[in-house]
């Protein structure tokens, strides 16, 4: 056996590379990998279960990590929910912002809004659904999140409104809460069509209805 052995390598055998069993751990990953990979299956498995339903068991078993490992990168679930959160409402935060400040012109502004938050929805409505349909959003640090999302995107709608309309600041405030629900509550609607209604006509039919209702308050003379 030992001639056989070293006969295979001496014409350039080499032994059987070993092969992954089912159900083995991952490789060792860089540290904001392993992040990225673990808020992954964590958000598979909210949109699923929801929060109280998803256990850190099963959270691992879909990264294929072990739990310590898991604990390593966030020591509770509660803290792996609001970590998906937080990078969530900051993608979407960045992408409304830049929406607004995209051109000058209010009109087109409008339309940039919509569209970029419908298109937020249609590429990823598993983390639409995960911040905005969670069983855990009447839980005080998500709906704090929730409301500095919500007041950062109303008062950045409220500057080009009162800008364009002249309305006082509060009357600005209020109507850009309203735009900023219209686009919330009319994508999620969206959501539910299947793709029966095509996304730009849609972002483009509550654009008009938008846009049409706030161009026809009086500007000072």
């Amino acid at each position: 056996m030992v001639h056989e052995a070293r006969a295979d390598r001496a014409s350039g055998g080499e032994p059987p590379t070993p092969q992954r069993t089912a159900g083995q751990r991952s490789a060792r990953l860089p540290r904001d990998e392993r992040r990225a990979q673990l808020l992954a299956a964590a958000q598979e498995v909210f949109v699923a279960n929801g929060y109280h339903g998803a256990a850190m068991d099963e959270i691992a078993e879909t990264a294929h990590v072990s739990k310590p490992v898991l604990y390593q990168h966030f020591p509770s679930k509660r803290e792996l929910y609001l970590a998906l959160l937080d990078s969530h409402l900051a993608s979407l935060t960045d992408l409304m912002l830049g929406a607004l400040s995209s051109t000058t012109d209010n009109d087109e502004r409008v339309q940039a809004v919509m569209r970029a938050y419908y298109r937020f929805i249609a590429s990823d409505d598993q983390a639409h659904r995960l911040v905005f349909e969670s069983d855990l959003i009447n839980d005080p640090d998500v709906s704090s999140r929730l409301e500095t999302f919500n007041k950062t995107f109303a008062d950045a709608v409220a500057r080009v409104i009162a800008e364009d309309t002249k309305l006082p600041h509060l009357e600005a405030q209020l109507l850009g809460r309203g735009l900023a629900g219209m686009a919330q509550v009319s994508a999620r609607y969206w959501l539910e069509t299947d793709g029966n209604l095509d996304l730009d006509v849609a972002s483009d039919l509550i654009y008009r209805l938008a846009w049409r209702g706030i161009s026809r308050f009086p500007k000072e003379s």
